[in-house]
């Protein structure tokens, strides 16, 4: 994969895409994500913005790492510039098509589903699995 190949891919999968090859913005099913791509060093990764961190408590933090071992296969929890995010980060040239579209709908589902079940699949590997979860984030107390 390069960003030329990445780009026409992108264009077929996302709803919408803009920018510059390596630094697209797109939309996913009404949900803001960004590609950021470094060919000399084969990286790329994918990235949504989920909350600003000062609004959680302690325990959704603690879920998200729970998560990342857990039920957000593909993609990660990570904290950055004081926001919560959904990313995927893999090399660049051994992308394919497949992996692609999975981790556009991987970082979407692990947006949609924070501060409930936090899965970016229907596969589950365990963890926590008896706690029931809301389907809201735990805002922190005011």
């Amino acid at each position: 994969m390069d960003n030329a190949k990445l780009e026409v891919l992108l264009s077929q999968q996302v709803d919408s895409i803009i920018g510059t090859p390596g630094r697209w913005q797109v939309t996913y099913r009404e949900l803001p994500m960004i590609i950021i791509t470094d060919e000399t060093n084969d990286r790329m990764r994918i990235i949504a913005p989920i909350v600003d961190v000062d609004k959680l408590d302690k325990e959704v933090l603690l879920d998200c790492l729970v998560a990342n071992y857990h039920t957000a296969l593909d993609v990660k929890y990570a904290v950055s510039n004081d926001i919560m995010w959904s990313v995927f980060i893999h090399p660049l040239s051994p992308l394919t098509e497949g992996e692609l579209k999975s981790a556009i709908e991987q970082v979407y589902l692990a947006v949609t589903t924070f501060g409930g079940s936090y899965t970016s699949t229907q596969l589950l590997f365990g963890g926590n699995a008896n706690e029931e979860r809301d389907s809201k984030p735990k805002l922190k107390k005011i």
